[in-house]
C-alpha cells in the first residue's frame, strides 16, 4: 500500500474521530496527515513526510490554541444573551421594597427585581442584566 493511501486514510480516521468528539483539535491533525499525504504524492521521502505531519498538525494546533486565548472570555451563563433570551429585556419597576427587592410582572408571571451589587435602587425602566433563578438582576436605563 502505498504511503500517501495510507497518510490519507490516518486524516479521514482523524475527521471521523473529531466528528465523534466533537472538538476541533482531531480535526487540525487531520490537516496535517492531509499534507503528509500531499507530500508523498510529491515523491518526499517518509521523514520528510513525518516532519510535514508533524509542522502542519501542531502548528494548526497551537494557532488555533492561541486565537482562543486571544479571544475574550464569554460572559457567565447567567448573563449570556446567546444562552438566556431574558438579558437584555426591560422592566419597569413601580416600587422598591425596604429589603432592596421588587416585584414586577414580566413575561406573563411575577418576578423578583434585584439591583445590580453596588448601585441604588430607583424607581423607572430597567435592563435585565442577569437572571439567577427566579430573579432578575437589574440595571437603571
Amino acid at each position: 500500500m502505498a504511503s500517501s493511501t495510507i497518510w490519507w486514510l490516518a486524516a479521514g480516521a482523524a475527521i471521523v474521530l473529531e466528528l465523534l468528539s466533537g472538538t476541533v483539535y482531531l480535526l487540525l491533525m487531520g490537516a496535517g496527515f492531509a499534507a503528509a499525504a500531499i507530500a508523498a504524492h510529491a515523491g518526499a521521502g517518509l521523514g520528510t513526510q513525518l516532519v510535514v505531519a508533524a509542522v502542519v498538525g501542531v502548528g494548526a494546533v497551537l494557532v488555533w490554541h492561541t486565537v482562543r486565548r486571544r479571544r475574550p472570555a464569554d460572559p457567565p451563563v447567567t448573563a449570556n444573551r446567546d444562552i438566556n433570551l431574558d438579558i437584555g429585556e426591560s422592566v419597569f419597576v413601580e416600587a422598591w421594597n425596604p429589603d432592596g427587592t421588587a416585584s414586577v410582572r414580566y413575561r406573563g408571571a411575577q418576578w423578583t427585581v434585584v439591583p445590580r451589587a453596588g448601585t441604588t435602587p430607583a424607581v423607572g425602566e430597567h435592563r435585565v442584566a442577569e437572571v439567577i433563578g427566579s430573579r432578575l438582576v437589574v440595571d437603571k436605563i
